[in-house]
């Protein structure tokens, strides 16, 4: 990984995310798989997105990530290496991909937390090792966060607390 934790994501890094999310999708029965990275950029997705909205999702995702992060915290842990919600008809499993990113399962009842878990920890060291290959190589021009992305991810993130 580069000292200051950029990478460059390549169209073939992200072929091969996209065929490790698609394992994970069929092996741990999931409605949908989705990658992000830790500042809430979405990456790739596979399965039943649906009317999910990526950039929301993501931009969420990595802010319940970071306010776990403080609470393990202000528990004398390091982290949380992963977060569970649970819903009536839907769960979510989140998990920190190397500090990386964050790999999120939504599942139904056509699955189990138990299953979504150990296929979960079977894929993180694959994926994070496409991530410690993307973060030994130069980052693209402009770095990974283009201003265009930046502001258009403030824009969604006033209008979700501006109504």
């Amino acid at each position: 990984m580069m000292a200051d934790g950029q990478w460059a994501i390549a169209a073939e890094d992200l072929a091969r995310l996209d065929a490790l999310l698609a394992s994970f999708l069929s092996e741990a029965r999931l409605r949908c798989a989705l990658l992000l990275d830790r500042t809430g950029r979405f990456l790739t997705a596979a399965g039943e997105t649906g009317e999910l909205d990526p950039t929301t999702f993501a931009s969420l995702a990595a802010a319940d990530f970071a306010a776990s992060d403080q609470l393990a915290q202000l528990l004398g842990e390091a982290d949380f290496s992963s977060l569970y919600h649970a819903g009536e008809r839907q769960s979510m499993l989140l998990a920190d991909v190397g500090g990386q990113a964050i790999l999120a399962a939504i599942f139904d009842d056509r699955s189990t937390l138990g299953l979504v878990r150990l296929q979960m920890r079977a894929l993180l060291p694959q994926v994070a090792a496409v991530f410690a290959e993307m973060g030994d190589r130069a980052p693209a021009p402009g770095g990974p966060l283009d201003p265009a992305w930046l502001a258009a991810a403030a824009d969604e993130i006033d209008r979700l607390f501006n109504g």
